[in-house]
């Protein structure tokens, strides 16, 4: 426990001038490197992410503008429908003796899809929002990682050379023989 304190104390200790070499102490190394690349990562891909939910946003409100035309619209209709039901009131005071039963059955329908309509387009714009949101999360996360993949790809190429890179592929090649052995 003690190296590991140390180590992290000593991140504040600079070498003199004359000296150079590699540190190969990896609690020094990585988190410097860590940041190195996160602060790349966030300075390069600010902008492009920040393009991309700027047209996602758009695209939502427009589907959310669209859901608010769908549902004016089914308030319109719902208001038709009320005067549609005004009037069938007043016939069925005319027509009481003839079938008032009749007209009571035709209000209950007309009501009943009435609200039926309305909640359906009220899902509709719920489900839509949603799925905008859903797809938007999804492309951002997959374009994150593309260029966190394409920036590890191209550290990892400038930092290998052709030995490192031949013992690398062959102790993968044994782990997989080891692994298709153990599975076998």
């Amino acid at each position: 426990m003690k190296n590991v304190t140390d180590s992290f104390v000593s991140l504040g200790y600079w070498p003199f001038a004359g000296s150079f070499g590699f540190n190969t102490d990896i609690l020094a190394t990585n988190p410097i490197n860590l940041t190195v690349v996160l602060g790349v990562l966030i300075f390069f891909g600010k902008g492009v992410l920040s393009d991309l939910l700027d047209n996602r946003k758009q695209r939502i409100l427009n589907t959310i503008r669209n859901s608010e035309e769908l549902r004016g619209r089914s308030i319109e209709q719902l208001e038709k429908a009320r005067a549609r039901l005004r009037k069938v009131e007043m016939e069925a005071d005319e027509f009481q003796v003839n079938g008032y039963s009749e007209i009571e059955r035709e209000k209950l329908n007309l009501i009943n899809s009435t609200y039926k309509t309305l909640e359906q387009l009220e899902n509709y714009k719920n489900e839509t929002i949603h799925f905008e949101q859903q797809s938007a999360i999804n492309e951002v996360r997959q374009q994150i990682f593309q260029q966190a993949l394409e920036g590890a790809l191209g550290t990892l190429n400038s930092c290998l050379n052709n030995e490192l890179h031949l013992r690398t592929i062959s102790a993968n090649i044994g782990m997989f023989g080891t692994m298709k052995e153990i599975i076998d």
